[in-house]
């Protein structure tokens, strides 16, 4: 009604302006009789059934259907044209006939020679009626019955009461009220802004008092006393992890970028390393590698070990090497796990995120912020979830594997879960799914139980299943031998021919996924594997095991 309201005074003072003083109390004058506000659908039933028709105006009539068919193919809802010009069609022929049954075969005769030429062209069905003026009884003629039937007029005022309804009670507005709409639109955009900035300069408030404690902790880091050599037989042992711990408390940064951001903090030293005790001359080498300015390590040797990747040579000294710095273009948080994210796996074609977490629950997650978030979703799974893997031809399905042998399949588009498979009752423990690049198949890796030792479920003996997507069931199951160790990760080649699996007693096996059979495996590490992955050329396999090591 605001809309409206302001459109009139646009259109009132715009007259008023030109001097259309008549037009202006033509004007109010309507206006004062109008109850709808904007087009009245039985007003232009009225206008077409009552008056152009009756009083034979054909021209005044063509005219107004024509402006509607204009008005529709300046809109978004062109779609409406094709039904306009049926609807066009029919009121025409009433014209025609309400003229024969008046009477007023001359007028037929005038609006055929006036349109005839025109209406021929745009439509063929025409032709007929040429004819129709020269019979001498067309209400009788079989092809002209049904026009001059009650029936047939009724449905016809009926067919366009509902068209104008749709058409005039949809979204769309005229020009001039969109005038205030879009005014609307920027005080409202505008009021936006203003909230936005406030908050950035609360927030960039925030980030200054920050950075300022940060300079404050690193000035006070800077200034931890030396100690000479000669007095470190007055100085008293302290424990590796206390002191990493007091770093962590005190605020001290472990690495940090080129621009001196704080990175995140290396992982403290495990059990066997804090029992060792070092004099305080060797936690001020500690200090001074875990604040370089260029490395940051998660690695660290036991005194006197040499290891692979450890930033101690024999003497005690650090050997450090540059990194490549990496920069992120774009970088998303995403809120809403409550416990901790045990698996994260990228859709097909990147667009969606599935996470896990060991409550149970699977989050579905839309990275880009201009992407419409309708497939985002939570799905409650009531167990711990042991494996996800997306349908590799589309975005549509993710593959859920639960502790408790179950498998189910989510559709993204429908938001509920299609398929709830069982594995045996023998191997309860989904530990990963893998579907095939090329073919509507997948891999389940299961799991029996094994020996409870020190009130922990081990893993037991290990079994691969080959599943049908279509149907949801079980197509065969793969040989591993006799006792297999439990199979941790699964992993297709780009044609979904050949399938690796890595096992918990360090072996990899290669599948041939045609012939159903094992075709070689080797030995790869000396503990249990957590992951594996094509090479880029398919070439090669990485592998990754629990002792941290990837090959």
């Amino acid at each position: 009604m605001e809309n409206m309201q302001y459109g009139e005074e646009l259109v009132r003072e715009f007259l008023v302006f030109r001097g259309f003083t008549a037009t202006l109390q033509c004007f109010d004058a309507e206006l004062g009789t109008d109850i709808g506000k904007g087009f009245q659908v039985d007003r232009m039933l009225n206008l077409i059934f009552s008056v152009y028709i009756p009083k034979f105006q054909p021209d005044k009539l063509l005219s107004l259907l024509n402006f509607f068919k204009r008005y529709i193919t300046s809109t978004a809802e062109s779609a409406y044209l094709a039904t306009l010009l049926k609807l066009e069609l029919s009121i025409l022929r009433c014209y025609v006939v309400h003229a024969l049954q008046s009477g007023k075969t001359e007028k037929v005769v005038e609006f055929f020679g006036m349109k005839g030429n025109d209406m021929l062209h745009t439509n063929p069905d025409w032709t007929c009626w040429f004819a129709i003026p020269y019979l001498k009884n067309p209400n009788l003629d079989p092809q002209f019955r049904i026009y001059f039937s009650r029936e047939w007029y009724d449905a016809l005022q009926l067919s366009v009461r509902n068209f104008f309804c749709v058409v005039f009670n949809g979204s769309r507005l005229p020009a001039i009220l969109k005038i205030s709409s879009e005014k609307n639109t920027v005080h409202r955009l505008k009021k936006d802004i203003k909230q936005l900035n406030l908050k950035l300069s609360q927030l960039q408030a925030l980030l200054e008092e920050k950075e300022a404690h940060l300079i404050q902790q690193k000035s006070e880091s800077a200034l931890v006393p030396a100690v000479k050599k000669d007095q470190i037989g007055d100085v008293p042992t302290i424990n590796a992890e206390s002191l990493l711990r007091g770093m962590c408390e005190e605020g001290i940064p472990f690495c940090k970028d080129d621009q001196g951001a704080v990175a995140s903090s290396a992982p403290l030293l495990d059990e066997s390393e804090s029992r060792q005790h070092y004099n305080y001359n060797a936690p001020q080498k500690f200090i001074s590698f875990m604040s370089s300015d260029s490395i940051c390590s998660s690695s660290y040797a036991h005194p006197g070990e040499e290891r692979q990747g450890s930033p101690y040579t024999e003497n005690g000294e650090t050997a450090l090497e540059e990194l490549p710095e990496v920069k992120v273009d774009f970088q998303e948080t995403f809120l809403g796990h409550t416990s901790p994210i045990s698996r994260c796996r990228f859709s097909a074609s990147g667009d969606n995120i599935a996470s896990a977490s060991v409550d149970g629950t699977v989050r579905i997650w839309t990275y880009d912020p201009s992407t419409p978030s309708s497939r985002n979703a939570t799905i409650y799974c009531g167990t711990e979830i042991t494996a996800l893997d997306w349908d590799c031809k589309s975005d549509r399905l993710l593959l859920i594997g639960t502790a408790d042998g179950r498998i189910k399949a989510w559709n993204v588009d429908a938001k509920r879960v299609v398929c709830d498979l069982s594995t045996s009752k023998q191997f309860s423990r989904v530990l990963d799914v893998k579907c095939s690049p090329v073919e509507p198949i997948f891999v389940s890796a299961a799991a029996s139980k094994g020996q409870v030792t020190n009130s922990i479920q081990t893993l037991g003996f290990a079994s691969l299943t080959v599943w049908n997507m279509k149907t949801w069931k079980a197509m065969s199951v793969l040989p591993l031998g006799e006792d297999p160790p439990a199979i941790t990760s699964l992993c297709f080649n780009h044609n979904g021919k050949i399938l690796a699996a890595s096992a918990i007693d360090g072996m990899i096996h290669m599948f041939d996924m045609a012939a159903g059979l094992q075709i070689t495996g080797w030995p790869a590490h000396d503990s249990a594997i957590s992951s594996i992955l094509f090479g880029p050329d398919e070439t090669s396999i990485f592998s990754l095991g629990i002792d941290g090591k990837v090959l």
